[in-house]
């Protein structure tokens, strides 16, 4: 099968080919990220294979069915920027990754927390600059503090089985509750009670029209003073400006994050040389109190022989006629 992958890295070339034995797919390599305007690169190709941050919405996926596309292969378990209804007016079939790393994404929440609490990161730079000192580097105990789970699919029920470890009083929401998540001792609670009560809360729910800007001025306002807040899952779970003003007024205590609202412009690429014309993620880099890091949850080497393997499969699948059991319909 012909498949032109688009948005790649160094690593997506060397997994992909590392996975794909004896060549049965040919993968051509773009580094350019698939959008309305980048179509034409897909022409004599079969199916695409899209990351996180290519736009395939109604548009994009007219122009795919014009030049004869009949599969988008996500390389990642997220489908909220595709558009499904077009996809299935054009009867061209979408698949993804559900599950590749599920601890993966979860430690580095817990590496988030832990950076931030223990400003780990501040400590090292001192450090190399012989700075012994241990002013305003104090943290708190994790054990025995309320964390607030806010979607425990199998990311979520990894990152609970963590805290569970460190003594944490777990708490949860979830429109389907884990009865072996309860049997562990998570306690699932509303969504409201979970916010007033939780000294750190973790994100670990899709983007979907009810989750989008899930916290936003409302919900900081309802937040434990000086509570911590992480995001491993989808950018706009939060509304950036409303995160800004709840840090500024001290309602917001930590803000650890792995994904942006407008990642798209920024993540996956070295701007180290350029001008950051986003003045949000400017403002949040600004605080002493906020950790960023690049989407870099997924990023094991377990994870990303898994999601080669996967990514592989469902071409294999859907060429060879088999059920497409990754499809996202």
């Amino acid at each position: 099968m012909k498949i032109a992958v688009f948005s790649t890295k160094p690593y997506d070339r060397e997994y992909l080919d590392k996975f794909n034995i004896e060549s049965k797919h040919e993968l051509v390599y773009f580094d350019a990220p698939l959008n309305s305007e980048t179509t034409n690169l897909a022409i004599g190709f079969e199916a695409v294979c899209v990351f996180v941050n290519d736009v395939i919405d109604k548009k994009t996926i007219g122009k795919l069915s014009e030049i004869g596309i009949k599969l988008i292969d996500l390389r990642c378990a997220g489908f909220n920027n595709i558009d499904l209804a077009a996809a299935a007016k054009y009867n061209i079939k979408v698949m993804r990754v559900p599950a590749y790393s599920p601890q993966a994404v979860a430690e580095h929440a817990v590496a988030l927390i832990l950076t931030l609490n223990r400003k780990t990161h501040k400590a090292y730079n001192r450090v190399r600059e012989s700075n012994f000192s241990l002013e305003n580097l104090t943290g708190f105990n994790l054990y025995e503090k309320t964390v607030g789970v806010i979607g425990t699919g199998k990311i979520g029920a990894a990152f609970c089985q963590i805290m569970l470890g460190f003594g944490c009083n777990v708490i949860a929401y979830d429109v389907f509750e884990s009865e072996k998540l309860i049997q562990k001792g998570v306690v699932y609670v509303t969504l409201e009670e979970l916010i007033k009560n939780s000294d750190v809360i973790s994100l670990h729910c899709p983007l979907t029209s009810e989750t989008k800007h899930l916290f936003d001025r409302d919900a900081f306002s309802k937040i434990k003073k000086g509570a911590m807040l992480i995001n491993t899952s989808r950018g706009a779970l939060i509304k950036t400006s409303h995160a800004i003003e709840a840090l500024k007024k001290e309602q917001l205590g930590y803000l650890g994050i792995d994904v942006y609202e407008q990642e798209e412009n920024l993540f996956f690429k070295d701007l180290s040389e350029s001008i950051i014309h986003d003045d949000l993620i400017e403002r949040l880099m600004a605080f002493h109190n906020v950790l960023i890091t690049p989407h870099q949850g997924f990023f094991t080497n377990e994870a990303l022989d898994k999601i080669a393997i996967t990514t592989l499969q469902n071409f294999s699948n859907f060429e060879d006629g088999l059920p497409l059991e990754n499809e996202v319909k």
